[in-house]
């Protein structure tokens, strides 16, 4: 080969910085990654205290790193303290049971509203209905806590002190969901469908079980998972309400029974609360997982306008 031809074939330097990921420069890209690399150890950390810590005894649990195992291995024992009466406070399995059955009742009636609010404010014309969506959206900006004594007073007048459906009316009614499933509905049920369905002489329960809930699926998901864990990690609304441990979920619970294992009273309960924080997790990361494909398709939807 010539000296011309091998430079002909020759590829030409540039200067250009190399372009990687969605248009942004390696480096940049790289920082990223660490950041969140150090977003993750901080969310994860915790978690993995949790998982070391539940298989200690509780003089391993002071003795020892909290983030490397010891012997012997307690984890069954520590789980099996959780089924029994610990303390006289209150069993753990029925404060487990409670918050499974508060946040999924709270979860199906919150998607169920959220779904038809959702659809009124998407594809129905009514004066001033900005107004009330944006009034429905401003209730986001009012702490509870500022409203933890009239709320009180106002449940103790209906009789909702020391009753389930105190916990769970609340919890059915979800701004950020009615908003999730307005912008998805509106970017993914065609008007034109629904007018052909009307023309076609379908009542309007019928539309929206027969075409706005199948096409929505991602967006129920969505809001079935956000409601399930805000009320599952829910302290401030059942301390509130509940007088009586019969009625606890495991946020008040645990943190009844950790009160006493710091005033030292029950000392000896650390590694089963330890393991009693890690079983609290375990059914929202299943259901996470379960649900996570629908999740991620809704999360993206409902975020952007159509």
């Amino acid at each position: 080969m010539s000296r011309r031809t091998r430079a002909a074939h020759r590829p030409h330097r540039t200067d250009a910085v190399p372009i990687h990921l969605y248009g942004l420069r390696r480096g940049t890209v790289s920082v990223l990654t660490l950041v969140c690399a150090a977003f993750a150890l901080f969310i994860l950390a915790p978690v993995a205290w949790l998982a070391i810590n539940a298989t200690k005894t509780q003089a391993n649990v002071y003795g020892t790193s909290g983030f490397w195992f010891a012997r012997p291995f307690h984890l069954v024992q520590n789980l099996s303290a959780l089924g029994r009466n610990v303390s006289g406070a209150g069993v753990y399995l029925q404060w487990l049971g409670n918050t499974m059955f508060y946040a999924g009742s709270a979860a199906v009636g919150a998607t169920i509203l959220s779904a038809l609010a959702g659809y009124g404010f998407a594809r129905f014309r009514f004066r001033a209905a900005n107004a009330l969506f944006y009034l429905v959206m401003s209730t986001l900006l009012v702490p509870i806590t500022s409203v933890a004594l009239p709320l009180f007073l106002v449940y103790a007048k209906v009789g909702l002190v020391n009753s389930v459906w105190g916990m769970i009316l609340p919890s059915m009614v979800s701004p950020v969901g009615i908003y999730l499933m307005r912008t998805y509905i509106d970017a993914s049920v065609p008007r034109d469908l629904i007018d052909a369905a009307r023309m076609d002489g379908a009542g309007e329960l019928r539309i929206f079980v027969r075409i706005v809930l199948p096409l929505t699926v991602p967006g129920l998901v969505t809001v079935l998972l956000l409601t399930v864990v805000a009320v599952w990690n829910n302290y401030f609304l059942p301390l509130i309400i509940f007088s009586r441990n019969r009625f606890y979920p495991l946020t008040v619970g645990l943190s009844s029974l950790s009160h006493a294992a710091e005033t030292g009273s029950k000392a000896e309960l650390v590694p089963v609360l330890i393991a009693g924080g890690l079983v609290t997790i375990l059914p929202l990361i299943v259901l996470f997982l379960f649900l996570e494909k629908y999740f991620r398709g809704g999360a993206l939807q409902g975020s952007t306008t159509g």
